[in-house]
């Protein structure tokens, strides 16, 4: 058998690939990581087919969803691009076990808020599958410390000393990727190769078979992104973008706030935006 790893960085997983019947099989990283992008029952991507919905792990709502994405052109066509990529020596941010997270952490029927980003971090240990966050123990990147900031304006809320935002995902704060991959190093090098097509109907998910969500669309980029989004359905909010070089656009916006009393005049839970201080490191930083 022979061995094609998607990151350099010795601590990665691997996938073992079966000649014999063309498929590329995660081992160590379903061994270490429960969300998994990968079904740890059949663990594979076929180079036959398109990606199969039953080996694909994620949230029931979602999946019952989004289930026909995965059967279609597109899908093969990404795939193939992901695995060609993954065989020349590309790192691929974030782990393959992480794609999904996003979807796993935030079910369907729970979303509140959506936050819609536009590809993942491409520096080491940084993307693990949830827009605008890092792993516990990564610096807190340039753009979300301007999100800390507009919190501390508009709510109080004091900026903690990690980027981890898995306490917003589990509160309902869809934190979506439009692009859900990207190579060490090159920003945007996954656009354009299938994951807006998948993304643009995760959006039409929330869209069409939910009621009272917010959207948040911070940026050019995210505001053309959710044109689709029927404001009478939803509240669409939009900004510049938090980055530096935009910052002066997004400061102000309130977004935080707006959200939370759109959210109790509809008879729904607020978010508790202020983030705890302290977050479970145990997990270990990786990609795959």
């Amino acid at each position: 058998m022979g061995w094609v790893r998607l990151s350099s960085s010795a601590s990665n997983g691997i996938w073992n690939r079966d000649k014999n019947n063309g498929v590329l099989v995660l081992r160590e990283a379903l061994q270490r990581v429960n969300l998994s992008g990968i079904d740890k029952a059949s663990g594979y991507l076929s180079r036959r087919s398109a990606l199969p919905a039953k080996s694909i792990k994620m949230e029931d709502g979602w999946k019952s969803q989004l289930k026909s994405q995965f059967d279609q052109p597109y899908m093969k066509e990404l795939r193939a691009h992901l695995l060609a990529r993954g065989k020349s020596g590309a790192t691929i941010y974030p782990a393959a076990a992480d794609w999904f997270t996003a979807f796993n952490l935030t079910p369907f029927d729970q979303v509140k808020v959506v936050i819609l980003g536009q590809d993942p971090y491409h520096g080491p240990n940084q993307a693990h599958g949830l827009c605008f966050s890092v792993l516990p123990g990564v610096r807190i990147p340039p753009s979300l410390r301007n999100i800390y900031k507009e919190l501390e304006s508009d709510l109080g809320i004091k900026p903690v000393s990690h980027g981890y935002l898995e306490s917003w995902a589990r509160q309902g704060v869809f934190l979506l990727n439009s692009v859900l991959t990207v190579e060490d190093g090159q920003a945007a090098s996954h656009q354009g190769q299938g994951w807006e097509v998948f993304t643009d109907a995760v959006i039409d998910a929330l869209n069409t078979q939910s009621e009272n969500t917010v959207f948040m669309l911070w940026g050019g980029y995210a505001k053309r992104k959710g044109q689709m989004i029927d404001q009478k359905r939803h509240l669409v909010l939009q900004s510049a973008h938090p980055s530096p070089l935009s910052v002066r656009g997004f400061t102000g916006c309130r977004h935080f706030s707006q959200a939370n009393d759109y959210l109790l005049q509809r008879g729904r839970t607020p978010v508790e935006w202020q983030l705890p201080e302290t977050v479970d490191t145990t997990r270990k930083i990786e990609s795959v």
